[in-house]
């Protein structure tokens, strides 16, 4: 354990790296030497951080060309930190500090690497997500874990909620990781000693919110709760117009049946209810502009 303080380079972007930022800039133990954004970034909130505290700020479309990990060099940093940031750290920008990169992902590791994943969590109708803090090697999300830690998830639960408890868990676990850095007290625990494989997530593009109604009214439920606000919301569409779902309900009991997916069995005052391929579901939230009428059927 060293007295000086750990000097850390701060790749970081959004919500998600915000709270850790103010954790790991209030205790003295701690020295961020500069913040490297996203390229294309929108963050108006880590721009101010650096203005506040006199830190330097600036981004590049390639932090791997050489004159990039040269100008890295300069700030004699111990350790550098990845939250939220999109670029991959190839071989030359890993071992340019004695602590290497360290990366904070949303994903109980080797399980859920890749992209997108508390939305994954959800449409696999997962009972809890976790949060890894691991060390960055030349693969994806495949480093030695520092830390670990896994949160519940119940049926309250949507898309918005598991990014209000991330945000907040993201930043507790990662500056604990950094205390155990610091403190010269953390192990590395390998992937492959919890699963020889583990698992990928694909990241989500435009037309994956579109929604089918030959599945399962739990299946459903999952895939509406995981795109909500402010995700795109799960797409159908009724009468040839977009019709935007932002939340579901399952209905305790409901019969299993055959019958006509997607079609609109009943209007009440607090929803439609539709039916699935198993039974039917109740829409509590929804935006459509157009006329609905029961016997109407989703597309």
């Amino acid at each position: 354990m060293s007295d000086k303080p750990l000097k850390i380079g701060y790749f970081a972007d959004g919500p998600w790296s915000h709270e850790a930022f103010k954790l790991i800039k209030a205790d003295p133990d701690f020295d961020i030497r500069f913040i490297c954004p996203r390229c294309d970034t929108k963050d108006g909130t880590l721009k101010g951080f650096s203005e506040q505290y006199g830190i330097d700020y600036f981004s590049d479309k390639n932090i791997n060309t050489e004159g990039f990990i040269n100008k890295v060099r300069g700030y004699d940093c111990d350790v550098l930190v990845s939250m939220s940031f999109n670029q991959i750290f190839k071989k030359d920008i890993l071992n340019i500090t004695p602590m290497g990169i360290i990366n904070c992902h949303a994903g109980k590791l080797p399980f859920y690497r890749g992209r997108n994943i508390l939305n994954w969590a959800l449409i696999n109708d997962e009972k809890e997500f976790g949060i890894t803090v691991h060390f960055v090697d030349e693969g994806i999300d495949t480093g030695d874990i520092i830390l670990q830690r896994t949160y519940p998830i119940t049926d309250a639960d949507t898309y918005k909620t598991l990014l209000e408890r991330a945000y907040t868990a993201c930043a507790e676990i990662l500056y604990d990781a950094l205390k155990l850095l610091k403190d010269g007290t953390f192990t590395r625990k390998k992937q492959t000693e919890i699963h020889p494989v583990g698992m990928y997530c694909g990241i989500r593009k435009e037309g994956d919110e579109n929604l089918s109604w030959n599945q399962t009214s739990r299946e459903i439920f999952n895939f509406v709760r995981a795109i909500c606000r402010p995700g795109p919301m799960a797409t159908t569409t009724l009468n040839g117009e977009k019709f935007l779902i932002n939340a579901a309900e399952l209905i305790p009991g409901a019969p299993v049946y055959k019958g006509t997916n997607g079609q609109i069995l009943m209007k009440a005052s607090d929803g439609l209810i539709v039916k699935t391929a198993d039974s039917f579901i109740k829409i509590t939230e929804y935006e459509f502009s157009g006329k609905i009428r029961v016997g109407d059927r989703f597309k």
